[in-house]
């Protein structure tokens, strides 16, 4: 179980990376004028990031965490249910900001940069409380 371990920190860090990347890309987005030539750049940036980091990163580290879970048995412990619940939150995040790239792509910009900005945390606060989770154990 060694090789799934290291292989899920991996794809971990890559989650992480792209779930701080993608907002930091609305943010820029946000910044140039609907139907421009920079406006189909962005909106191709945030597909390949998408497409190439995000969607297969989430795949195998849930994967791969389901199957370090059922070898540990660790689905009655506290810390664990916690965890789980941060990262199915994160998985949702991932899907609203999915979502946000397809308004982005329709010309549609419901949000400030101010908030995306904000939004922009969010990954940083559950990987923390992740991580103590999983080496605290409370």
């Amino acid at each position: 179980m060694l090789w799934v371990k290291a292989a899920h920190i991996i794809f971990v860090i890559f989650l992480m990376a792209g779930l701080f990347m993608m907002p930091r890309f609305f943010v820029y987005h946000h910044q140039c004028p609907v139907g421009s030539d920079e406006d189909r750049k962005w909106i191709e940036r945030e597909d390949r990031l998408r497409r190439i980091i995000l969607n297969p990163a989430l795949m195998i580290v849930w994967i791969f965490g389901l199957m370090l879970a059922f070898n540990g048995d660790y689905w009655h412990e506290g810390w664990f249910i916690a965890k789980f619940l941060l990262v199915f939150a994160l998985s949702g995040y991932h899907g609203w900001m999915i979502g946000y790239a397809k308004k982005l792509a329709r010309g549609e910009r419901p949000l400030t940069e101010k908030r995306l900005r904000m939004l922009n945390e969010i990954p940083g606060i559950a990987a923390a409380i992740i991580v103590i989770l999983v080496v605290v154990r409370p």
